[in-house]
């Protein structure tokens, strides 16, 4: 049967053969990542488009005068305007937007 101690001993070097892998691993997939960039042309807009992010909540539209805290009113409202006029804590739209 293996000793406590000689199984540590295996786990360190297994976590090191594994760092190594990993490292290696993640080295190929950036040179290849690079090479296909440069091939097709592509720019970072290409690869990462700044599109409306998943979850985006959208423009606040109501402020609370006391802490700033907004909330666009959508979703649960927050305490500080439940059960209040809402109209009371409207964000003023600017002109031209």
């Amino acid at each position: 049967m293996t000793s406590y101690t000689e199984l540590l001993a295996q786990k360190a070097e297994l976590e090191a053969q594994i760092a190594q892998a990993q490292a290696e691993a993640k080295a190929q997939a950036v040179a290849q990542a690079r090479a296909l960039i440069a091939e097709h042309g592509l720019t970072a807009a290409d690869v990462f488009p700044q599109g409306k992010a998943k979850g985006s909540v959208g423009v606040p539209k109501y402020r609370d005068p006391g802490t700033g805290a907004t909330w666009t009113g959508r979703g649960k409202p927050p305490n500080w305007i439940k059960d209040k006029y809402r109209a009371e804590f409207l964000i003023p739209e600017k002109a031209g937007a």
